[in-house]
């Protein structure tokens, strides 16, 4: 069930005009770009210490996904 202030910021964002609507989701999608990036960037630091190369990453996907 969603809570009321979900409710709430739903309603409001709803009534914004086009264009405020458009800025929240450009401001939306350059904040969770930048959470991306900056996991991302952590993420491969980690990965290079244990010396985990793309080639690895592939081929544990294919092992989960195909069973190889």
């Amino acid at each position: 069930m969603i809570k009321t202030a979900v409710k709430t910021l739903l309603n409001r964002i709803e009534a914004l005009d086009d264009r405020d609507r458009l800025d929240l989701e450009l401001e939306l999608a350059r904040r969770l770009d930048r959470a991306w990036t900056q996991e991302s960037v952590a993420a491969r630091k980690i990965a290079r210490k244990r010396k985990i190369d793309d080639i690895t990453i592939q081929q544990a996907i294919e092992r989960v996904r195909y069973g190889q």
